[in-house]
């Protein structure tokens, strides 16, 4: 079995100490696990606690940026929506998991709609990041 699976695992049984789903994350970069985590949702009661979250903000902090080019994350579980979103928004080059999940995600996402403040909130972002990239 892969080491950081093993590592991974690890974390996953970590979470059943607080009646969490067994969950547990581990990031890669360069050989070296710079980032761990398992879910903690039950114990700090907030949505976002899952395991792979947890792993890349403890990986952000020690690389001290939130691109994590180069790095790879090793999970007991498919990641769910949000963290693959998460993870992609790291640039995390690779995701390797174990188990596959059992049912398709069906996410019945809150009613949305454009309201006020679009030119606004447009130039602002525009702005920003001409100041950013130069251009």
């Amino acid at each position: 079995m892969n080491k950081f699976i093993v590592e991974a695992l690890k974390e996953a049984k970590k979470s059943l100490k607080t009646d969490d789903v067994p969950v547990g994350a581990i990031i890669v970069y360069n050989g070296k696990i710079i980032g761990r985590g398992h879910n903690t949702r039950e114990k700090q009661k907030m949505i976002t606690r899952h395991a792979e979250i947890n792993a890349l903000e403890q990986a952000c902090k020690k690389k001290k940026d939130w691109y994590l080019n180069g790095c790879e994350i090793y999970v007991t579980l498919e990641p769910c929506p949000m963290c693959m979103n998460a993870i992609a928004q790291a640039r995390i080059k690779k995701v390797y998991y174990a188990a596959a999940r059992d049912k398709i995600e069906h996410i019945k996402l809150p009613l949305k709609e454009q309201c006020c403040g679009k030119k606004e909130s447009q130039e602002l972002l525009h702005d920003f990041f001409k100041t950013k990239r130069g251009k």
